[in-house]
C-alpha cells in the first residue's frame, strides 16, 4: 500500500469540526395581523403583491376603510401606537409595503436584512 494513503487514514486527536447550537429568534407578533407576517415571512420571492381581497382572505377579517382610500396607511404607519401596529405584519417579515389603490394592491418587497 502506498505510504501517502497511511497519512489519510492518521487519527489526529479530536475532530476539528463542530457544529455549535444556533438558538433559534424569538417569533415576532404582529396582534391581529399575524397572519399576514407569517405568509410574508414564508415567501422566498423579493416581491409578493397582494390584491386587498386576498390580504382580507390572509387575515381572516376585513381591512380597515382607510387601507382602501389612504396610502400613508401603508406607508406611514406608526408602529409605537396600538393602532399603527398592523404594520408589525410587514415590518417584521423585512418588507416594506407600496400600495397601488386604484389597482387595489399592495406589493410587499424584501429589503436588505
Amino acid at each position: 500500500m502506498p505510504s501517502w494513503t497511511r497519512w489519510f487514514r492518521k487519527s489526529t486527536g479530536p475532530s476539528v469540526a463542530t457544529i455549535a447550537a444556533v438558538a433559534r429568534l424569538p417569533t415576532r407578533t404582529a396582534g391581529t395581523y399575524q397572519p399576514l407576517y407569517e405568509y410574508l415571512e414564508n415567501r422566498y420571492a423579493t416581491l409578493v403583491v397582494l390584491r386587498l381581497s386576498e390580504i382580507e382572505d390572509i387575515l381572516g377579517f376585513a381591512l380597515p376603510a382607510r387601507a382602501r382610500t389612504d396610502r400613508a396607511w401603508w406607508m406611514a404607519a406608526d408602529t409605537t401606537t396600538a393602532a399603527g401596529a398592523y404594520a408589525d405584519a410587514w415590518k417584521a417579515a423585512r418588507r416594506t409595503a407600496v400600495p397601488n389603490l386604484l389597482a387595489r394592491t399592495v406589493a410587499f418587497e424584501r429589503g436588505a436584512p
